[in-house]
């Protein structure tokens, strides 16, 4: 069976210590990292060629807001939460950051619990914000060849909200390998190979 990788995050950090350092603390709790762009240019190419669940986004790039651009893009252009990662923290950056719509805004140094909890919270509201009205297992089962189990439906709003696999572990009292099992499952009835990609079909179905 294919690999089924946990939550994806793209990190954009110019200071390569600062984002080993969070790729680090992030795998070693479940995420898988995606790539890490220095620059303004290693983002958009990343952006490019893969589909991150969810980024972290330096505002200061090599001395300019190039994180502010790459925001815009990824509001206007792609399906993608983002977190601002930040040294700075006066009112005339957060006024012109908001404009982009982020999902959270995390200022440097912080701590790992900080930053966890930002991306569960912010993967969980944005999921939230464009929930169908009519996410249930008869809607989605209409609309695809294979139905879904019951348990399978379960695995597939915690995708949708944003859990990790471990925490689907630990809500569903089973193995690692159960759950990616069910994933598995998922991804081949809904015709899908990722969990962004699983979210855009729940969205797509269900408009």
């Amino acid at each position: 069976m294919e690999e089924v990788k946990s939550i994806r995050v793209l990190i954009v950090e110019d200071e390569p210590v600062i984002a080993e350092d969070i790729a680090e603390h992030l795998m070693d709790v479940g995420y898988e990292i995606e790539a890490i762009a220095y620059s303004k240019e290693d983002a958009l190419n990343a952006l490019a060629v893969s589909s991150p669940d969810i980024v972290l986004l330096d505002i200061h790039l090599e001395g300019n807001m190039d994180g502010i651009e790459i925001a815009e893009y990824l509001h206007t252009k792609c399906d993608i939460p983002f977190i601002f990662l930040t040294s700075y923290a006066n009112r005339s950056i957060i006024d012109e950051v908001k404009q982009s719509q982020p999902m959270g805004y995390v200022v440097k140094p912080f701590n790992k619990g900080d930053l966890f909890s930002s991306i569960e919270i912010a993967l969980y509201n944005y999921a939230q914000l464009f929930k169908p009205r009519n996410f249930n297992l008869e809607s989605i089962n209409k609309r695809i060849n294979s139905p879904l189990t019951a348990k399978e439906f379960e695995i597939l709003v915690d995708l949708y909200e944003g859990n990790t696999n471990k925490q689907m572990v630990d809500k569903h009292f089973v193995s690692i390998n159960t759950i990616k099992t069910h994933i598995q499952r998922i991804y081949q009835k809904m015709e899908t190979n990722s969990r962004s990609s699983t979210i855009a079909k729940i969205r797509s179905l269900l408009e």
